[in-house]
């Protein structure tokens, strides 16, 4: 099946994961049967496409057929883009894109779902870091070849340093490398802390960071869960949700850029006050330690952060 994928399984106690689960997904206006197929037959028509045009273009012009397409897709998902650019002028930014071409530039954002590289995509085309059996998937896989994905065996720990040193040659050759240091996707109200191992490659590099703060919104501007794919959710059944929905909007929000400095720390700290926002996106907070998540409560990251670091000075 073109859009089978098996869900990932923790395997060791360091390995990402999220407590979001299907309590988490709210459902928003739909369309209908005939819609959602057509939409899926759109999908289906631009996958199947892409590496065939992909192979046929020229170099000097498979940028702007890639960020076509990926809006493209986004169109076919039902989905309308919308793109802030709160940076100021500055050098290595771009006015249309993440970063001007053969601008080495590290993106990071927060993980909700596969629709994510999507969005990012009819932004600017960046190659990702992504789980590693995606390059085996059926079709889509061919896709991950030639957006260049590097792969990260996430159940593998030892496999990191390996993977932050591809994505500082990478970027060290001048090119644009998004990442989803979370380390796993959440709901889209719920988040989890930014995870400082990728971020060594920008130090090391001495390449800015674009922190971009991605939601996704009904069609009334209320924060929508409908793309999280999350909990026990098959790539088929998350599908079938964001195709059946009316009205999504997918915003990015382009945050200044951060320069790498020396402390991977630091700069996941900075990444991440950059893309929550002033709110940190906690909507119907029940108390200190708690952040609302749709029909269920996850645990605040920030506040269990604090708790192990006052346990630490005692």
């Amino acid at each position: 099946m073109v859009f089978d994928a098996p869900p990932a399984t923790a395997t060791h106690s360091w390995m990402p994961s999220s407590p979001c689960g299907a309590g988490c997904i709210e459902p928003i206006d739909q369309v209908g049967t005939a819609t959602m197929l057509a939409r899926l037959a759109g999908v289906l028509g631009l996958v199947l496409s892409f590496p065939v045009l992909t192979v046929a273009t020229p170099k000097s012009r498979r940028e702007n057929l890639q960020r076509r397409y990926a809006r493209a897709a986004l169109g076919c998902l039902g989905m309308r883009l919308r793109i802030v650019d709160r940076r100021a002028p500055e050098r290595g930014a771009s006015t249309d894109g993440f970063a001007d071409s053969g601008t080495a530039v590290m993106v990071v954002a927060g993980h909700i779902g596969w629709t994510d590289i999507v969005a990012l995509a009819a932004v600017q085309p960046v190659s990702f870091v992504a789980r590693a059996d995606m390059v085996e998937w059926p079709v889509l896989g061919k896709l991950a070849q030639l957006t260049r994905v590097i792969p990260i065996e996430r159940a593998h720990l030892r496999a990191l340093p390996g993977v932050v040193d591809q994505v500082a040659r990478r970027l060290a050759e001048g090119n644009r490398i998004a990442v989803f240091p979370e380390g796993t996707t959440w709901c889209g109200r719920a988040y989890g802390s930014l995870r400082p191992a990728m971020f060594q490659a920008a130090i090391d590099t001495t390449t800015p960071v674009q922190p971009v703060r991605l939601r996704y919104l009904d069609r009334h501007g209320a924060p929508c869960t409908v793309p999280g794919f999350v909990g026990a959710d098959a790539f088929a059944d998350s599908a079938k949700r964001v195709l059946r929905s009316r009205g999504m909007v997918v915003e990015i929000v382009l945050e200044p850029l951060e320069r790498p400095g020396l402390d991977r720390r630091d700069l996941a700290r900075r990444c991440e006050t950059a893309i929550r926002g002033a709110d940190h996106s906690r909507h119907g907070v029940l108390d200190a330690e708690w952040i609302a998540a749709g029909n269920t409560r996850v645990q605040d990251p920030s506040a269990q952060s604090t708790r192990s670091i006052t346990a630490t000075v005692r």
